[in-house]
């Protein structure tokens, strides 16, 4: 437990455009233990999984795999796989469930049978001779799951895999997560727009603003005590029954564009507590303790 499995060192991800989708990503996924990485629409969530999941080819920064730099890439899928947000199309239409669950078997040469992992997922075996139109999205996440345990990995990358599902299921695949991670002993990386299934789910949590990671720590403190403005309007965004509706702050403006991202922090021009410094310069990387930080110049004495 907690062995490092999975870790990314300054990724960054530029497309030809000149769109900087992902700056300078630092991530150390651990067996048995979910980490969030957390931010709206557009901060570069789902690049890092895919760079993760070696879908897409990283600019600069490295990728290690138990601690050395991974091999061939259908080796590299035995140990990390990754689930989709929308489960209507990472599912072949045209093929059964069988085939859908047979094929990876094949592929990766294990001994489990498509009815175990159903079963591992909760679902009947008698689904696997449904095809996907017949199931629910829920049905259709847990089979994509299914899908993703049948190499055997070690990392599970879970790009929003409740997002496009009923409210009243989302749960219900969290806590399925949360079992495998347990029984597997897997390690999780759980992207998401919403910072309060990030304390529920998981054991440590990052925030994204603008393909840049701006704080971090442990779920409790990030989301009960968070430190970045960015990361406050975002808890402040969250519903909450004890708060009136009209109290709700919004951050000022538009996201920035990552073709042409603004000079110092990028958060700048939204922030209601910006300063001439932050328009101009970076902000480090500032130690809060007990492993807790945020990249902000509000907190420049305590520079990590």
């Amino acid at each position: 437990m907690n062995e490092v499995v999975l870790e990314a060192r300054g990724l960054t991800k530029h497309y030809r455009r000149g769109a900087r989708a992902v700056e300078d990503v630092s991530l150390v996924l651990r067996r048995g233990r979910v980490t969030a990485l957390v931010g709206e629409s557009g901060s570069g969530k789902s690049t890092v999984a895919k760079l993760l999941a070696r879908l897409v080819p990283a600019t600069s920064g490295e990728i290690l795999l138990r601690g050395e730099k991974p091999g061939r890439f259908r080796e590299y899928c035995r140990s990390v796989q990754m689930i989709f947000q929308d489960p209507f199309a990472s599912l072949n239409p045209v093929h059964r469930i069988r085939y859908t669950l047979t094929r990876p078997l094949k592929i990766h040469r294990r001994s489990e049978t498509p009815e175990q992992l159903l079963e591992a997922v909760q679902l009947p075996a008698d689904f696997l001779d449904r095809y996907p139109h017949e199931l629910s999205g829920g049905q259709r996440q847990r089979v994509a799951i299914a899908r993703a345990l049948a190499a055997q990995p070690s990392v599970l990358l879970a790009d929003e895999p409740v997002s496009m599902l009923d409210v009243s299921i989302r749960l219900g695949v969290l806590n399925l997560l949360r079992d495998l991670k347990e029984r597997l002993h897997l390690a999780v990386l759980y992207i998401t727009h919403d910072i309060a299934s990030a304390r529920y789910f998981a054991d440590e949590t990052f925030v994204m603003y603008g393909g840049q990671v701006v704080e971090g720590g442990d779920s409790e403190t990030v989301t009960q005590h968070p430190a970045h403005p960015y990361t406050q309007l975002l808890i402040a965004s969250a519903p909450d029954p004890d708060r009136p509706a009209t109290s709700t702050p919004t951050p000022l403006g538009e996201p920035p564009s990552l073709g042409s991202p603004p000079d110092g922090c990028r958060f700048s021009p939204r922030c209601p507590q910006a300063t001439p410094r932050c328009w101009t310069d970076a902000p480090p990387r500032c130690s809060l303790g007990d492993g807790h930080w945020a990249a902000c110049w509000l907190y420049e004495e305590v520079v990590a």
